[in-house]
């Protein structure tokens, strides 16, 4: 996710805020975007923002496919590592000559799932407080927080297998189904308990959506863009959990609304069934099934018939095509592969573990502190902050690079961190401890669109191995529900105890080793394609 981003919902922290006003809207971390959207006037002023930026990076995508003429291959060099490694020849997917394919449309298909992931996410926020009167079920609000991430963890590890057996396009279909049922019985229930069970296929389903997204993308994308159109999963998910806020503008008026705001979910997760019908499967995927016939056919409708031969010899030279049994669980934590899935995994827990939840609980007494009493306007300099970042992100995706937009991300919440901590202790600065609190948080969530939101669930599916791609992506997604779930359950019994200051600068220390820890372990994917990728890291490079 797009997560990003790519701030998640929070179990019970999320829910203890129940009876806060309609506005206030709490969102995912890590493959989300970790920002609460208000009501009023900012509507338009967000969803222009956002729509300005993804149209900007379509235009960019669509003018990078049409360039590809000009870029030639580059090769990787890469010493095998005393451990060994596969040695298989990484040619790079770069064409060469007039492409008359195009992948856009379906890039958009599948950013239909990053919609309803943030869409799920972001609906219950504000139809709580009147499904709890109509149903008689405010005791169990939190339950219904807890049910849709346990589901979210259950299925980020379905859909790495899922994806592995049936394809990339087959598993969105499949995805279809929990969704849609999932809205279903959240907009009928007449009871708790189908309420919650609801919740708990929704919850399924954005967690199958959180991790085919980001690998489908991946994997059709032209190299030199590939960047681009992986940020833009972060967009809608933004797109997804403003949809939820705009859908319970009605509330006010019509307390039983909530049962539609819930029902409309259905249609987007009918048209991502039907629009994966027609969508080609990764040809990565099939070439590695030896399915070269549908592979062929793939390639043509994504790149241009011009382009089948050469890419299908690309992908079949560079160790797609091996003859390897298909990798299973237990083939992820082998001397292999474990160094590299560990990454994965590090990457989101440090995503979970910087803070972004707790900038997003309290960024409504920050600013109070600071004399803006208005939620609408807090949540105004938030959300502009992440849509402008997650914007910049994507224009620089593939000019600085994922590792660099990584290390100057933590960097900047380390700092942004500390600023935070030391506006709420620091009696010199006492007289400012409100300015420089509404700063603080301003930058932290800058920073973080910049890089820790959108870049880790675009560089999974780079940095891992054909073989292994879709489970390892499973794993680290499902460490990063597993934090989420975690941190929102004993989040604010960790601040009563310690106090906030105390947690902002544990959470700037976490930054500062993520920082540390991406220099170290973290390769630069930035132009290369997943071959070339692959040969990189299997080989010690």
């Amino acid at each position: 996710m797009q997560s990003s981003t790519y701030a998640a919902v929070k179990g019970n922290a999320a829910f203890a805020f129940q009876r806060r006003s309609f506005s206030n809207l709490v969102s995912r971390s890590a493959t989300t975007t970790g920002i609460r959207f208000s009501t009023g006037s900012y509507f338009a002023q967000l969803h222009s923002s956002a729509s300005k930026a993804m149209g900007a990076k379509l235009a960019r995508a669509e003018n990078g496919i049409h360039s590809l003429s000009s870029v030639k291959a580059r090769s990787v060099r890469a010493q095998a590592s005393s451990g060994g490694g596969d040695e298989e020849e990484a040619i790079p997917l770069r064409s060469e000559g007039k492409i008359s394919g195009t992948v856009l449309p379906f890039v958009g298909v599948a950013c239909l799932g990053a919609i309803l992931f943030g869409y799920h996410l972001g609906v219950v926020n504000g139809a709580l407080e009147y499904l709890a009167k109509d149903l008689g079920i405010a005791d169990n609000a939190v339950l219904q927080g807890n049910a849709l991430l346990a589901g979210a963890t259950v299925g980020s590890f379905t859909g790495g297998a899922l994806a592995d057996k049936f394809g990339r396009t087959r598993t969105f279909q499949l995805d279809a189904i929990p969704l849609a049922i999932g809205a279903f019985l959240c907009a009928t229930a007449q009871s708790v308990q189908t309420m919650i069970v609801g919740r708990l296929l929704a919850g399924v389903g954005i967690g199958i959506s959180s991790a085919i997204v980001p690998l489908y993308i991946s994997e059709i994308s032209p190299t030199e863009i590939r960047g681009a159109l992986g940020s833009v999963n972060q967009l809608f998910i933004c797109i997804g959990i403003l949809a939820a806020l705009i859908a319970g503008l009605p509330l006010a008026a019509n307390p039983l609304w909530w049962r539609t705001m819930f029902g409309v979910a259905v249609i987007p997760s009918v048209l991502l069934a039907i629009g994966m019908g027609f969508s080609p499967e990764s040809p990565r995927w099939l070439v590695q099934q030896g399915k070269l016939t549908q592979a062929e056919k793939a390639i043509k409708t994504l790149y241009g018939k011009e382009k089948v031969v050469e890419l299908v010899r690309d992908l079949s030279n560079s160790g797609q095509g091996t003859s390897e049994p298909e990798a299973g669980w237990f083939d992820l934590f082998s001397s292999r592969y474990w160094k590299v899935v560990s990454v994965g995994a590090a990457l989101f827990l440090f995503q979970q573990l910087a803070g972004i939840n707790a900038v997003v609980y309290y960024s409504t007494s920050v600013f109070r502190s600071a004399g803006i009493q208005s939620d609408v306007a807090a949540s105004a300099l938030v959300g502009a902050s992440n849509v402008f970042g997650t914007a910049v992100a994507s224009s620089l995706m593939d000019k600085m690079g994922r590792k660099s937009l990584l290390l100057t991300s933590f960097g900047g919440m380390a700092l942004s961190m500390l600023l935070l901590s030391l506006s709420f202790t620091w009696k010199a600065l006492a007289a400012y401890s409100g300015t420089l609190a509404v700063v603080g948080t301003v930058l932290y969530v800058l920073s973080f669109s910049l890089g820790a939101g959108p870049v880790p669930a675009l560089l999974l599916p780079e940095i891992f191995a054909s073989r292994i791609r879709a489970k390892a992506v499973a794993l680290s997604l499902g460490m990063h529900w597993i934090s989420n779930f975690v941190i929102g359950l004993y989040f604010l019994s960790v601040v009563t105890k310690f106090g906030i200051s105390s947690v902002y600068l544990g959470f700037a220390g976490v930054c500062v080793l993520a920082v540390m820890y991406i220099a170290g372990n973290v390769v630069e994917t930035k132009g290369r394609s997943l071959e070339e990728i692959e040969l990189a890291l299997t080989s010690g490079a």
